[in-house]
């Protein structure tokens, strides 16, 4: 498992590459099921410039391990990989990354899921919009289920 906040910009689908060339669970899966949330330039129709993430050190990876620990008790996965940005992030660059590997294709999208949805709910994060009219803090998000 490794569960990682970056205020680097990163390219999710080279970052789930190099992890599983590091894994060493070749045989062992037969499905991986991702998730990448990447930043657009639209919310509630309003034109949005960028996005500032803020987070709690320390309380939020402990926050999204629980969620992972959760679902590794729920499901037989072999793996879990979480990447999420923080700091300014521009128009079009990756946020998050969730990942999951598991020997059935149920366990890998039922888990990446419910791991998405529960850090969108759930882990301690604050999100600032800038937008062609000011500047706003994000009090919801947007539903996944």
């Amino acid at each position: 498992m490794l569960i990682e906040i970056r205020k680097e910009a990163f390219n999710a689908y080279a970052e789930m590459q190099y992890y599983l060339d590091e894994l060493d669970i070749d045989g062992q899966y037969g499905a991986t099921a991702s998730f990448v949330g990447t930043m657009r330039d639209f919310n509630e129709d309003k034109n949005i410039t960028s996005l500032t993430l803020e987070y709690y050190p320390g309380m939020t990876e402990k926050h999204l391990e629980t969620i992972v620990n959760g679902a590794i008790e729920k499901w037989n996965l072999l793996d879990v990989l979480i990447l999420h940005r923080v700091g300014k992030i521009k128009i079009a660059e990756d946020i998050v990354l969730v990942a999951t590997w598991s020997a059935h294709r149920k366990d890998a999208f039922e888990s990446c899921r419910v791991i998405m949805e529960q850090l969108k709910s759930g882990a301690p994060f604050w999100k600032k919009e800038e937008t062609t009219t000011g500047v706003k803090w994000v009090e919801k998000n947007t539903p996944g289920f």
